[in-house]
């Protein structure tokens, strides 16, 4: 399976109605960043055991080790959990930046460092969202 084969797949074993919920930040993903890299992590390790929730990952951007090694990583993920969806906006050095800008505005959620936690999307403000997505985007751009 290709990549857009393994998130249709994904999005499609959710149940309902986070699967719709799925779909739709997806589509929306792609239409803020138009032609960015896809990725899909099964959330398994080498020896094939979970060690995350499956994520859908959009953009690239290289994250830097305290060893000085580097690896290539998405910019942006979502991930279905067992209460909702969870965003991910990598590479953002100020940890208090996201819940700070955005926690008050979006709605019902939870916002951390790095991540954005709601049960669904009817209980948070897309454009906000959407807000802090372009503002990750942005800043791990600038690296």
């Amino acid at each position: 399976m290709n990549t857009q084969e393994q998130i249709t797949a994904y999005i499609t074993s959710q149940p309902q109605p986070k699967r719709s919920d799925m779909q739709t930040l997806h589509t929306h993903i792609l239409q803020v960043l138009p032609g960015c890299k896809l990725w899909f992590d099964n959330g398994k390790n080498a020896e094939n055991k979970t060690v995350s929730n499956p994520n859908i990952g959009y953009g690239s951007f290289t994250i830097k080790y305290a060893d000085g090694k580097t690896r290539e990583f998405f910019q942006i993920g979502i991930s279905a959990n067992t209460t909702g969806i969870s965003v991910y906006i990598m590479g953002i050095k100020d940890k208090t930046y996201l819940a700070q800008t955005y926690g008050k505005e979006i709605g019902k959620a939870s916002v951390t460092g790095y991540c954005i936690k709601f049960k669904t999307l009817k209980d948070i403000n897309i454009n906000i969202l959407e807000a802090a997505i372009r503002y990750g985007v942005g800043v791990t751009n600038e690296n």
